[in-house]
């Protein structure tokens, strides 16, 4: 049986995104896609995970535009959704945002308004480019695990921070610094693991690691810049090491891992590839898109211009102006 494709869209609603702020901002946000002409249906996430559900349903009962009203979190669900559906192409379906989220790092990425009405605005015009995805592969009990990744992954110390910022979270704790504090108690019992890195199957660190990060994005940790280089659509990831660094080092250039400036820093590597391998010793946890996850050795593959993503009007314009290029590859 086929099923009718629908114009409207499926908005995924994570009410305990942004620490509650998804449900009570919701009638606020519904509202303004309402004044804006928005046909939408809704549905609530509840529990971890059911985003990935709700998006593989909506793909199946005929929506091809899914807006998520979340975090990074919820932005990963869905984009896992998309890709383990099998009944349309990535591409063929349209994936919006408006960000209640806590850190709301993806959205940076593309020039999304945190304001609602802005970001509601985007929806409407639905300008859209076609981003990469990795495919991360990683292990939990021994047992192979994968996932699709929309920004960056963390490893290392970045991987134990977040551990500890979802822990706060979970506890209801709130506040712009919650991340830059967890990083500070991380800090101090944090001990150096020592990494194998291979990119495009060369090996470029065999040895102690503070942290590292792979990504498609620029952004990660609530602003953090590690990957200050990143392009979206590149068909490159990006790859962003910290090799040994006293905990004094790291304090005296906390700034530059958010201005743009962290390749300044000492003791710090970056390259691009379209395949990365790590291995740890001890294992390492890893964090994808915001998310703790399993532990190493962990497998990178990317899946080029694979999403199709609706952007920040400035951004899109901008883009457009710099990439006359880009027009084929937009809906």
């Amino acid at each position: 049986m086929i099923t009718e494709v629908k114009n409207s869209w499926m908005v995924i609603v994570n009410p305990k995104a942004g620490v509650g702020k998804g449900l009570t901002d919701w009638p606020q946000i519904s509202n303004q896609l309402n004044r804006n002409g928005v046909e939408f249906s809704c549905v609530f996430t509840e529990k971890k995970y059911h985003a990935v559900e709700l998006t593989v349903k909506a793909v199946k009962d005929g929506y091809r535009k899914i807006v998520a009203i979340g975090g990074d979190g919820t932005i990963n669900e869905i984009v896992n959704g998309i890709f383990i559906q099998k009944i349309v192409p990535t591409t063929d379906i349209y994936l919006a945002v408006v960000a209640v989220g806590t850190g709301n790092d993806w959205i940076r990425m593309f020039g999304i308004p945190k304001t609602y009405p802005e970001a509601v605005r985007a929806i409407e015009l639905a300008n859209t480019v076609l981003q990469d995805v990795g495919l991360i592969s990683f292990y939990e009990t021994r047992v192979k695990h994968q996932r699709y990744m929309a920004n960056v992954s963390g490893l290392g110390f970045d991987a134990m921070v977040n551990r500890r910022f979802n822990k706060l979270k979970e506890e209801g704790r709130k506040g712009k610094w919650l991340y830059v504090r967890s990083m500070l108690r991380a800090l101090l019992s944090y001990k150096i693991k020592k990494f194998k890195v291979t990119v495009d199957g060369e090996t470029l660190v065999n040895g102690d690691v503070f942290s590292a990060t792979v990504g498609i994005g620029k952004y990660n940790g609530g602003g953090m810049m590690q990957m200050p280089n990143a392009v979206f659509d590149d068909g490159l990831f990006d790859v962003t090491v910290i090799r040994k660094k006293t905990k004094v080092s790291v304090l005296y250039n906390f700034k530059k891992l958010y201005n743009g400036k962290i390749y300044r820093i000492a003791n710090i590597s970056a390259w691009q590839g379209k395949r990365v391998y790590v291995e740890s010793q001890p294992e390492s946890p890893i964090e994808i898109d915001g998310e703790a996850m399993g532990y190493s050795p962990f497998t990178f593959e990317l899946i080029p211009q694979s999403i199709r993503v609706v952007v920040g009007e400035e951004f899109y314009r901008s883009l457009l102006k710099e990439n006359p290029h880009l027009l084929d590859k937009t809906a």
